[in-house]
């Protein structure tokens, strides 16, 4: 018997199943995973995250999508280890008894107004209450990478405009008002680091280590101006006293088109009297004494005293 429209598909309760006259037995079929009291999956199912949640909120009045959960809902950055976690973060607001069911990680946590927002019918932690509550979770390293796709945005003379899930100064202001927040010193000294226009967690990894060693200082999203003052391209991470600019390639970068444009401006780049340093995953698994040294030797050759 297939299952009725409003519920095909995706996870669902017993109880909304029930409403809409699916009888018990059908509930208990042997196509249907049955991950937490009350709740079903079709076992076939490819559904989002958010129909994932859904029955789990429905059950649990009050209650709402927190943590690497709410994360993972915004898009927000994890670290690897995070990519298999099959446990959904559900909280309540202080004064009201923690989630407890099976697979569920419950947490109670001190809302102000504003800190929860409705997704596709999900009370959802928003993408700055979900930073704040990540600091709990995450390294410094992870939380700024985090924090730097939240305020990314770009304003350049050519491609699209990408606009911040969350202004800086916004995000600034946010932590202001959450003095005694359990997470908000590591929040804080994260949020010190954030910088506008880093398009990846790699480039965030790239100009900490770089940061952390002492290096001289390097711009996020730098332009690299022409002889006649107009901007020849944009990279990654530049530093104009030294005229020296980093650029991380990600797995786009592989295609012969994109390949044949890196060539491009590699040579552009020399005319222009900069010195250009290409890294990738392998360099970032060699670490950051790896990353800092490639980075310092090419501040050499263009007069860094070191």
């Amino acid at each position: 018997m297939p299952l009725p429209g409003p519920i095909d598909g995706r996870s669902f309760t017993t109880i909304a199943a029930a409403a809409i006259g699916v009888p018990r037995s059908r509930t208990r079929a042997s196509d249907l995973s049955l991950p937490s009291r009350g709740i079903r999956v079709p076992r076939q199912s490819t559904q989002g995250i958010l129909d994932r949640c859904r029955p789990y909120t429905e059950l649990a009045p009050g209650s709402f999508i927190s943590h690497t959960t709410a994360a993972a809902i915004h898009g927000i950055p994890l670290p690897s280890r995070y990519s298999v976690d099959t446990v959904l973060h559900l909280s309540r607001s202080a004064g009201k008894a923690v989630p407890r069911r099976r697979g569920v990680h419950g947490h109670r946590l001190a809302l102000q107004p504003g800190d929860v927002l409705d997704r596709d019918g999900v009370p959802v932690t928003t993408p700055a209450r979900t930073w704040l509550d990540l600091a709990g979770l995450l390294t410094h390293e992870d939380l700024v990478c985090a924090g730097d796709y939240l305020v990314c945005s770009h304003q350049r003379s050519f491609g699209e405009t990408k606009r911040a899930i969350i202004q800086l100064a916004a995000l600034g202001q946010f932590l202001d008002h959450r003095s005694g927040t359990q997470g908000i010193p590591a929040a804080r000294a994260a949020f010190a680091r954030l910088r506008v226009g880093v398009d990846s967690p790699p480039e965030t990894r790239v100009r900490l280590a770089l940061e952390d060693a002492g290096l001289p200082r390097f711009t996020v999203d730098c332009p690299v101006f022409d002889p006649t003052g107009g901007v020849a391209f944009w990279t990654d991470l530049g530093c104009e006293e030294y005229r020296t600019c980093l650029e991380y390639d990600g797995s786009h970068h592989l295609t012969p088109e994109q390949q044949s444009a890196d060539a491009r401006r590699d040579a552009w780049a020399a005319e222009l009297g900069w010195a250009q340093v290409r890294f990738n995953k392998l360099d970032l698994r060699q670490g950051s004494n790896w990353i800092v040294a490639k980075a310092a030797s090419a501040l050499r050759r263009q007069g860094w005293p070191g």
